[in-house]
């Protein structure tokens, strides 16, 4: 009896110290994941361009990937007579998304924003007010965000679509070489001054009604970003370039789409430009990717086979507070896909979200 009391004693003790001491104990893991946000507040997307793709659909919703991003295309909501930037089409296409379980997140490839804006055409300043249209019925439908692109006529190029990669994935490619001696195109030869100088009339017109709606504009890089394609000049080569746009009008509107894989095409360190532009809050929208090359001779890669240090790319999301949308771009086409859309395979994002969501945990929960 009175060992067993004895004992008791001790445990009791000793438990009691336990309890003491553990109050200076800083947090453990199990505390740490339970305070942890998914994806550490990013908001991972994929991409539907090409309709809705029930498979697709139902992989981003078990991967719990709820973001959407896409166009404005009123008859996948049965809308016949309705143009893109009518509030009545976005509402519906949002509808149409979220009956599916997911939200459109970010309009990339909006309507209303073509040749006539870009290349001061007859008929820009209409085109602008109806992309001004858009923008106040996207905020309308609480729709925050536009990607855009200033690559009139030959927007993204690539001159192979299913070079062998690791293990006989396919994927994009893009040589120089091939393309250097085309012809221009029908619109004739512009020069980069000209580039600029439509781009200018476009943000002075844009940027004062996106801050008055709360939109912001993400313009994407130039595609590859070479000095130009079939007489046509591309400007935004490099991340000088982007300095050049956020200033031309300074606006909390006014940002761009980081899309690492053609930053590093230019040669630029994305940790670098992260940096930038993060800690002035002008990444307004993310494409997390890699390539393997330069500007004029690269090819895409899988994520974890590319030039970029990945994981201090995601980790200065991270120390910059990134919390915006992200995507997965261009992907592997892997084995059991079909190749009929290069970059955006599905079996290919589900290797991309995993890797991206295994990257921002563990340096989420690190930190913490």
């Amino acid at each position: 009896m009175r060992n067993t009391r004895r004992s008791f004693i001790k445990k009791s003790a000793s438990l009691a110290a336990l309890s003491i001491a553990s109050k200076n104990i800083p947090a453990v893991a199990g505390t740490a994941a339970a305070d942890y946000v998914q994806d550490g507040g990013i908001q991972f997307c994929l991409a539907h361009f090409f309709g809705m793709d029930p498979r697709r659909i139902e992989l981003s919703k078990q991967m719990r990937v709820l973001g959407a991003v896409g166009g404005i295309n009123p008859k996948m909501a049965g809308l016949n007579d309705v143009k893109p930037w009518e509030y009545e089409a976005i509402l519906a296409v949002k509808n149409a998304w979220e009956k599916e379980g997911l939200t459109l997140k970010v309009i990339e490839g909006p309507p209303a924003l073509s040749e006539k804006t870009k290349l001061a055409l007859e008929g820009r300043d209409e085109e602008i007010e109806n992309f001004i249209k858009l923008m106040k019925n996207l905020a309308k439908a609480g729709i925050d965000t536009i990607c855009y692109n200033w690559m009139p006529v030959i927007s993204w190029a690539r001159t192979t679509m299913d070079r062998p990669s690791r293990g006989g994935a396919l994927v994009s490619a893009f040589d120089y070489e091939d393309i250097k001696d085309k012809s221009i195109t029908q619109y004739g030869a512009f020069s980069k001054e000209t580039m600029w100088k439509n781009l200018e009339y476009f943000l002075k017109a844009a940027v004062p009604e996106a801050e008055k709606a709360g939109i912001k504009l993400a313009l994407h890089p130039d595609d590859p970003p070479v000095d130009s394609i079939r007489g046509i000049s591309r400007i935004m080569t490099s991340a000088d370039a982007f300095k050049r746009l956020i200033e031309i009008v300074p606006s909390a509107s006014n940002g761009i789409t980081l899309c690492q894989g053609t930053f590093a095409t230019m040669g630029e360190d994305i940790p670098s430009v992260i940096k930038y532009f993060g800690k002035r809050e002008k990444i307004h929208f993310v494409h997390f990717r890699d390539v393997r090359g330069d500007r004029n001779h690269f090819e895409e890669t899988f994520h974890d086979d590319g030039k970029t240090d990945m994981y201090q790319a995601m980790k200065t999301y991270h120390e910059i507070g990134f919390k915006g949308p992200m995507r997965p771009d261009h992907v592997p086409t892997m084995s059991g896909d079909s190749n009929e859309h290069p970059g955006y395979s599905n079996i290919g994002a589900l290797f991309a979200i995993g890797y991206m969501r295994g990257l921002i945990e563990s340096i989420a929960k690190s930190k913490s």
